[in-house]
This record gives structure tokens, C-alpha cells and sequence, in this order.
């Protein structure tokens, strides 16, 4: 990743890693679950050679970031308070925003408590969901797809442990290479399981799966699991916010075969005026045919004219 600069930044009172490259206008990038800066590698050098300053952190909890142990530190408002102290930093008024996965959630958050700071937002995988006054999310989620749906899975304390058991790199490899349509289930036995035949795909490099390794390896996954163990409470504190849309140019970019998109109601909701309704100022939904979850490193080069094509408006 020649150029890519590193520095970690004192902000919202954690110390972040952040890798950067480029002059000009400041994207901002997301990662999601389990991933790091890394997942951005082709973006970054790309939007950096079309002239802007790409900007991509490890999220709390994640690589080189500092990672509170308590769940509680992991609520939408702490991530995001991370994000405007980290765009103050970088001595901007507002940013162009991308984000993936948990990155996205994070990302609607951030477009939600304080749009002024984004002036578009390229959101890819993870549509917004707005807040069901009467439906908090793991009751729901466990009612609707069961005990296995991995969100529900996830909120068991010994999840840790079982990962480790496995090991980082056969972990991620799992999750990484995983192209099942559908929402994600991880039985009780062997969930993170995978044959001699599950062999990397073009886009992921036994070098790649190394890096996020090594990471995860020093880190463990805790920091990331408990985004998603503090769902409920976010459901709770967002209260205030219920019926409020989202008032920020938004592209959304997905792969026909990701698990989000093809969990039961997703597609409805996207397409058939829900996500509008929602998002106002939604300028456009792209499905990228034969994609799965990892759009921006399974289709990379198609992701980054996306986000060119869409930036460039403002």
C-alpha cells in the first residue's frame, strides 16, 4: 500500500488509528464487522489518484484503535462521537462519507445526529432502518430468524472463547468467503467450520486474510461483538430520534447476492418506497449483479467509479 500514511489521533478520548493518502476533499471511510482500514486499500489509492484526501480509521474496538471493554461504550453516540472529534482533527468542516457494513449503521448514525458534517453519503451493503417504537432488535431478530442468526449469537458471552477456539484467520476466512444469500445462521456446532475445498477468492490474498489476522490475532474480537451486544441499547436511547429522516444525498450500493439484501423484507423495503420515505434526498440504489457482502474488495474497481461518479455531483 505504497503512499498510505498512519498516524493515531486523540479523539472523543480514545486514541484511533487513522491511514490516509492524498490532497483535497476528505472521504471518509466505514468498515464494518470484521474488518479494519484495510478492507478500503483499493479505495484509498484510488480516490487519493482522483484527487482527494481518503481518510480511513480502525473503528473503536477494532485494529490498532483503542477497545473498551465495557458494551456500554459502544452505543451510536460514543462511534459517532469518535467520528466528529476525528473530522474536527482533521481540520475540515465536512466530509464525504462511505461506509460498509457496520461502518453503514455507523454511518446513518452519523448522517442522522449531525448531517452538517456530511456533505454525501455512499452507502454500501446495509440500507437504513428506521427505528420500530414497539420492536426492540434481538427480541425481534430471534423471533423472526431464530436462536442462530449470528446478531443473536453474538450477544452470548462465551462467543469469545468459541471464535478463539477456531482461530482469527479461520474465523474471518469463514465469514470473509461466506457468498449464502440469506440472513446468516451459526449452528451450534461447528459454526465457523471450513473445508479443505473453501479456497480464497480472486479478490482476498493469503497476504490480505494474513494482515487482518495478525490483527485480530492481537486484538480479538470482543471490541466488534459488542456493537452488536449494545443494539438494544442503542434501540432505547435513540428513542428521541423515532420518525426523524435522513437529510443527506445518499447513493446506496449492493450486491444482488449480500446477506443483508436478501434477508426477508430487505429487498421491499429498498425498492418499494420505504427506504425513500425514510431517506429523502436517496439519489439513487445500484445492485450489482453476482456481488455478494464484500462489494468494495469482491468488485473494487466497479465500487470505487460508484463512488467517483457520486461525489463529483457536490
Amino acid at each position: 500500500m505504497e503512499g498510505i500514511e498512519h498516524r493515531t489521533l486523540n479523539v472523543n478520548g480514545i486514541n484511533m488509528h487513522v491511514a490516509e493518502k492524498g490532497k483535497g476533499p476528505v472521504v471518509l471511510f466505514l468498515h464494518g464487522f470484521p474488518e479494519l482500514w484495510y478492507t478500503w486499500r483499493h479505495q484509498i489509492v484510488a480516490l487519493a489518484d482522483q484527487g482527494y484526501r481518503a481518510v480511513a480509521p480502525d473503528l473503536r474496538g477494532y485494529g490498532d484503535t483503542d477497545a473498551p471493554k465495557e458494551v456500554t461504550s459502544y452505543t451510536y453516540f460514543h462511534v459517532v462521537g469518535d467520528l466528529v472529534a476525528l473530522i474536527e482533527s482533521l481540520g475540515v468542516e465536512s466530509v464525504f462519507l462511505v461506509a460498509h457494513d457496520w461502518g453503514a449503521m455507523i454511518g446513518w448514525y452519523l448522517c442522522y445526529f449531525r448531517p452538517d458534517l456530511v456533505k454525501a453519503y455512499v452507502c454500501l451493503s446495509v440500507p437504513f432502518r428506521p427505528r420500530h417504537p414497539k420492536m426492540k432488535p434481538i427480541p425481534t431478530m430471534r423471533a423472526f430468524l431464530g436462536d442462530d442468526y449470528y446478531m443473536c449469537r453474538f450477544q452470548e458471552p462465551g462467543m469469545e472463547d468459541e471464535m478463539a477456539k477456531y482461530g482469527s484467520e479461520a474465523v474471518l476466512k469463514k465469514i470473509l468467503i461466506d457468498r449464502k444469500p440469506g440472513p446468516p445462521c451459526l449452528p451450534k456446532e461447528n459454526p465457523f467450520g471450513i473445508s479443505s475445498d473453501d479456497k480464497l477468492p480472486l479478490w482476498l490474498s493469503q497476504d490480505d486474510l494474513n494482515y487482518y489476522s495478525t490483527k485480530f490475532d492481537q486484538k480479538g474480537f470482543t471490541g466488534g461483538l459488542n456493537y452488536y451486544r449494545a443494539l438494544d441499547l442503542n434501540w432505547e436511547l435513540t428513542a428521541p430520534w423515532t420518525g426523524v429522516k435522513v437529510n443527506v444525498p445518499v447513493k446506496f450500493v449492493v450486491g444482488d447476492l449480500d446477506v443483508v439484501y436478501t434477508t426477508p423484507g430487505m429487498k421491499e423495503y429498498v425498492h418499494g418506497g420505504g427506504f425513500k420515505k425514510d431517506v429523502p434526498m436517496l439519489d439513487d440504489v445500484v445492485v450489482l449483479e453476482g456481488a455478494a457482502h464484500f462489494i468494495n474488495q469482491e468488485r473494487a474497481q466497479e465500487t470505487n467509479s460508484h463512488i467517483y461518479e457520486f461525489i463529483t455531483k457536490f
